[in-house]
């Protein structure tokens, strides 16, 4: 079930508790809400520590792809160098 489906159900036993008079309902409901509502920021959470790890990771290669061209313009270098003696 979603996170936005639990926290209707837990709102509607919420409210069926009060209107009854049934506090183990109404008992229920406020935690089946407040379960989705925890579930729905968590999930929120996750999205943004995904999309972090993915701009890191897309950094990550950037930095790698530069070294290895800096690691060859060096090698070309040292060979040249080598060379010309």
């Amino acid at each position: 079930m979603s996170a936005k489906s639990d926290q209707v159900k837990g709102h509607a036993k919420e409210v069926a508790g009060i209107l009854t008079g049934d506090k183990d309902l109404e008992s229920e409901g406020r935690s089946d809400r407040r379960t989705g509502e925890v579930t729905e920021q968590l999930d929120r959470a996750k999205d943004k520590v995904e999309e972090v790890l993915d701009r890191a990771e897309g950094k990550v290669e950037e930095v790698l792809d530069r070294a290895e061209g800096k690691v060859e313009q060096v090698f070309d270098t040292v060979k040249e160098a080598l060379h010309r003696k």
